[in-house]
C-alpha cells in the first residue's frame, strides 16, 4: 500500500492525545474535565485508583487499528492482556457532561473498574487476571475466518504459565478455515515493581524465542528518542502494521488456494516507556519509562501546590483546547478516523457474542438411549454414550460446535466423535498410520494444558459459538482461576442489558475420583464442585447422573442453555442402566426423586430411614446396601432417593432450582434419618442443607481424603462409603435397631475385613461385589449385551 499520509497522520496523533487525555482524566479528575477553569484540588478525586503505565501504548495501537480497519473493512476484535489498562479502552465521549460522567465514572463507587471488564463495549477479555489474552483471542478466531483479533500480551502476562503455553495456538489455526490472531507483544519494561524478563534479554534471544514459537516477529520502538518527531514514529508503525496485513493477507489467500503449509504467522514486538507522555520525573525521580508509571504516578495530586501543577502541565501537554470544541465534544476530524458501525471495536457483533449465537441443531436424545428392560440392568459406559449422541451433534452443527481437552477425548470415552471429525492439528504430520484422526481441520480441540483448553472454549462461547470442555475430574482444578472469572464475567453480564447471553460453559469431568484404579491418590480430587458452589447461584449448576440415560438428558439440557456454568460428573467405567429414557427425562426434570423400586418403604406410611444418593457410585453403593437392607431387614421402611441436580437440596430462597421446605421435607422427611451417600466432599451437602429442618438428621458418606492405588470397592470402604458401612449406618441411626440387631452390624463389619483381605490376597474386589446386580435385574443379565458396551480398552488414563 502507498505510504499513510502527514493528514492521515497527524489525525491518529490526534486521536492518540485524545485518548491519552480522557484516560489521564479518568483516573484523576472528578470535575473540570476539560481544564476550562484553574485546576483545583477539589477537582481531583480523593481517591486514587488506576494503572497508567500501559494505557497510553495501548491507545497508540488502538488509533492505528482504526485506520487500518477502516481502509481495508477488517472485521476486528481488540484483545488487551495487560491487566488495567482499562482507561485507554473506555476513553471516548461526546460532550462536556459526557466527559465528567466518563471520567467520574472510572474506579468509582457505582462506576466501572479500572480494567476492561463487561462493561466495556468490544471486550471479551476481563483484564484482571492475566494470562489468557491469547487462549481467549485464538478461542474467538476458530471458524471466523473474516476475523482478525488483535491480542496484545503485556511483558509482565507474558511471564506466566498460561501465556507461554498460548503462543503454540498458532500450530491449531486452519488459515481457511478460522480467522487471524495478530498477537502484540508490549515490551514497555516494567510490572508494579520489577522490570519484565523479556524487556531484559537480547534482541536476538527475544527474535529467536518467537521465531521458535512459529511467529514471524515484527520489531516496533518508540518513545525513546526524544530527537524524533512524533509524526515519523506514527508513519513508522503505520507501514509497519501495512506490512504486517498485507502478510496476513498472503496467508489466506494461500490458504484459499489449497495451501496447507502451516504458516509463519506474523506478530509484532511493539517496545515503547512505561507510561509514555507522562510526566519525565516527579520528585526527582525517574518517573516516565520506570516502574514508578505503572499505576498512579502523582498519588497526592491534590495534597499538595507542587503536585497539583504537575498534574495541570501533564493534561495540558495534549492540548485539549485543540481536540474538543466549545460544546465539549471530540473535533470533528479526531472522529473521522472512526470505523463505520459493526466494524468499530467497541461495536463488533464478535464481541457480544450473544447477537451471533445460533441455536444448536440437536438429535433426538431418544436415538442414543439405552434400552433399560429393568432397572439396573446391563453395563455401560456412559460417556461412550454421550460420545455417540455428540457424534451427531457435530454432524448436524459443523461450523460453530467444538470439543476442548487436553489428549482426553478418547481416554473420556467420547471417541466416538471420530465418526465424523478428527483433531485439528496444524503443526506436523508423520502419516495416518501413526497420527490417527489428525487434521488441518476438525472439531476436536486437543493440547496437554487446561488452561489453553479453557480459555480457546471461553473465546469460543464469548463470539457466539457452543462448546463443552472434557477432563479429569482431579485436574481441572487447573483452572479454578479461570472459571471464576467467566462465572463472575456471566454473572456482571447478566445485569448489562446491551450485553446479550451466550451459550454456557460446559464441563464434562469423567475419570472422576472413584475410579482411579491404577493413578491412585494424585488423582482422586472431587473439589471442584466445591470451588464452583462459592459463586452466584444464577450463574451456576450442578449434575450428577447415576447412568447413560440421565446423562444424555443432563447433557441435552446443557447445550441448549444460557448463561450458566455447567458442571456434569460422570464416570466412564462400565455401570449399571438404572433408568429408561423416559424416566431418565422425568428424572433429570424433577432433578432429583424417589426411586420407588428400590425402596420397601409402605405406601402412605412414613419411612423408617432414607437412603439418598448423588452420583454413579454411590447410587451403587446405596442400592446394594439397600438390598441388603430387604433381606436383612424385611420389615424396615426404606426409602431410596436419587439426586442427579445437586442445586436442588438448596432452599429456593437461594438458588433457582431450589426446593420449598414443603418439597424437601417432603422427599427426605423433616424427622427421619437420612444417610446420603455423596460423590464428593461430604460437608457439601451439610451446606447445602443446613437450613433444612431435618438437618440434624442427615448424615452423609462422601470422599474424605482417603485414597491410594487399589480396587474400586476397596476405594469406597477407605472413605466409608461402602455398602456394607451403609447399612452399619442404618443400624447406627434408625432408633431401635442398634441392639436388636447388633449381630447384623457385626456381620457387615466382618464383610469389610473380609473385602478387605480379598484384594489384598487377589488384586480384585470379592466376587459378591464385583458381580452383584440388583436382584429384579439377574433374569435380565445378558452377556453378550452387557460385552458390547464394555470399553475395549478398559484403561484408566
Amino acid at each position: 500500500m502507498a505510504p499513510v499520509s502527514n493528514e492521515t497522520l497527524n489525525i491518529i496523533d490526534r486521536w492518540w492525545r485524545t485518548a491519552n487525555y480522557l484516560s489521564v482524566g479518568q483516573i484523576y479528575l472528578l470535575d473540570n474535565p476539560l481544564l476550562r477553569t484553574e485546576l483545583t484540588r477539589d477537582h481531583v478525586k480523593p481517591r486514587l485508583l488506576g494503572h497508567w503505565g500501559t494505557t497510553p501504548g495501548l491507545t497508540f495501537l488502538y488509533a492505528h487499528l482504526n485506520r487500518a480497519i477502516k481502509e481495508r473493512q477488517q472485521s476486528t476484535l481488540y484483545i488487551t492482556g495487560p491487566g488495567h489498562g482499562g482507561p485507554g479502552l473506555v476513553a471516548n465521549s461526546q460532550d462536556t457532561e459526557g466527559v465528567q460522567k466518563l471520567f467520574k465514572q472510572f474506579s468509582f463507587p457505582g462506576g466501572i473498574p479500572s480494567h476492561v471488564a463487561p462493561e466495556t463495549p468490544g471486550s471479551i477479555h476481563e483484564g484482571g487476571e492475566l494470562g489468557y489474552a491469547l487462549s481467549h483471542a485464538y478461542g474467538a478466531a476458530f471458524d471466523n475466518p473474516d476475523l482478525l483479533v488483535a491480542a496484545v500480551v503485556g511483558d509482565g502476562e507474558a511471564e506466566t504459565g498460561p501465556l507461554a503455553t498460548s503462543w503454540h495456538s498458532n500450530k491449531f489455526v486452519n488459515p481457511a478455515q478460522d480467522g487471524t490472531v495478530l498477537p502484540i507483544l508490549h515490551l514497555n519494561g516494567y510490572k508494579i515493581a520489577n522490570p519484565t524478563v523479556l524487556d531484559r534479554i537480547s534482541h536476538e534471544e527475544l527474535e529467536a524465542l518467537m521465531i521458535g514459537y512459529g511467529h514471524k516477529p515484527y520489531f516496533f520502538e518508540g518513545g525513546y528518542d526524544e530527537s524524533e518527531d512524533i509524526l515519523t514514529v506514527h508513519a513508522r508503525f503505520a507501514a509497519l502494521l501495512d506490512e504486517v496485513f498485507d502478510e496476513i493477507d498472503a496467508i489466506k489467500a494461500r490458504a484459499a488456494s489449497g495451501d496447507e503449509t502451516r504458516p509463519m504467522w506474523p506478530m509484532i514486538v511493539f517496545r515503547t516507556p512505561k507510561g509514555w507522555t507522562g510526566p519525565a520525573e516527579i520528585d526527582g525521580k525517574k518517573t516516565t519509562g520506570s516502574w514508578r508509571a505503572h499505576q498512579v504516578p502523582l498519588a497526592n495530586a491534590r495534597d499538595t501546590e507542587a503536585h497539583l501543577k504537575d498534574l495541570h502541565d501533564w493534561l495540558a501537554s495534549y492540548k485539549p483546547e485543540e481536540l474538543f470544541d466549545e460544546n465539549g465534544r471530540v473535533a470533528a476530524d479526531i472522529t473521522s478516523l472512526t470505523p463505520p458501525a459493526d466494524l468499530r471495536m467497541s461495536a463488533n457483533p464478535h464481541a457480544n457474542g450473544g447477537l451471533l449465537l445460533k441455536e444448536l441443531r440437536l438429535p433426538p436424545i431418544e436415538d442414543f438411549a439405552i434400552d433399560v428392560p429393568v432397572p439396573a440392568s446391563g453395563l455401560t459406559e456412559a460417556p461412550r454414550v454421550l460420545g455417540s449422541y455428540l457424534t451427531e451433534v457435530i454432524r448436524r452443527n459443523p461450523d460453530n460446535f467444538r470439543i476442548f481437552g487436553p489428549d482426553e477425548t478418547a481416554s473420556n470415552r467420547l471417541q466416538g466423535v471420530f465418526d465424523v471429525t478428527d483433531k485439528q492439528w496444524n503443526a506436523e504430520f508423520f502419516g495416518p498410520e501413526v497420527d490417527e484422526h489428525l487434521a488441518r481441520a476438525g472439531r476436536v480441540m486437543e493440547m496437554l494444558s487446561e488452561h489453553q483448553c479453557q480459555g480457546w472454549l471461553e473465546g469460543y462461547l464469548l463470539t457466539g459459538r457452543h462448546g463443552l470442555m472434557t477432563s479429569y475430574e482431579a485436574f481441572i482444578h487447573i483452572v479454578d482461576s479461570m472459571f471464576n472469572q467467566h462465572a463472575k464475567w456471566l454473572k456482571v453480564t447478566n445485569d448489562i442489558p446491551w450485553r446479550r447471553p451466550v451459550a454456557s460453559l460446559n464441563y464434562l469431568l469423567s475419570s472422576h475420583v472413584w475410579r482411579q484404579d491404577h493413578n491412585g491418590f494424585s488423582h482422586q480430587d472431587p473439589g471442584f464442585i466445591d470451588h464452583v458452589v462459592n459463586k452466584k447461584a444464577e450463574v451456576v449448576r450442578v449434575y450428577l447422573p447415576a447412568d447413560a440415560n440421565t446423562l444424555l438428558a443432563t447433557y441435552e439440557h446443557c447445550l441448549q442453555s444460557k448463561q450458566y456454568v455447567n458442571v456434569v460428573v460422570a464416570g466412564k467405567q462400565p455401570a449399571p442402566n438404572f433408568l429408561n429414557m423416559d424416566q431418565a427425562k422425568a428424572h433429570c426434570e424433577r432433578g432429583l426423586g424417589i426411586w420407588d423400586w428400590a425402596g420397601s418403604e409402605t405406601p402412605g406410611e412414613s419411612p423408617d430411614v432414607v437412603l439418598a444418593a448423588a452420583g454413579d457410585v454411590p447410587t451403587l453403593e446405596v442400592l446394594a446396601a439397600a438390598d441388603i437392607l430387604r433381606r436383612e431387614l424385611p420389615d424396615l421402611k426404606v426409602r431410596v432417593v436419587n439426586v442427579v441436580d445437586l442445586m436442588r437440596l438448596q432452599d429456593e430462597k437461594e438458588h433457582p432450582h431450589g426446593l420449598s421446605d414443603r418439597d424437601f421435607d417432603t422427599i427426605f422427611t423433616a424427622d427421619q434419618p437420612v444417610i446420603f451417600a455423596y460423590h464428593g466432599y461430604p460437608w457439601l451437602i451439610h451446606r447445602l442443607t443446613y437450613r433444612r429442618n431435618g438437618h440434624d438428621n442427615i448424615h452423609v458418606r462422601g470422599y474424605k481424603e482417603e485414597g491410594t492405588t487399589t480396587t474400586p470397592f476397596d476405594m469406597v470402604m477407605l472413605n466409608d462409603l461402602d455398602r456394607f458401612h451403609l447399612v452399619i449406618d442404618v443400624i447406627d441411626r434408625v432408633p431401635g435397631l442398634g441392639s436388636k440387631y447388633a449381630g447384623l452390624r457385626q456381620k457387615m463389619q466382618d464383610k469389610r475385613i473380609e473385602a478387605r483381605a480379598y484384594t489384598r490376597e487377589h488384586g480384585q474386589d470379592i466376587p459378591e461385589v464385583r458381580d452383584w446386580v440388583w436382584p429384579d435385574a439377574a433374569d435380565a443379565a445378558d452377556g453378550s449385551e452387557v460385552e458390547a458396551t464394555l470399553s475395549t480398552g478398559g484403561d484408566n488414563e
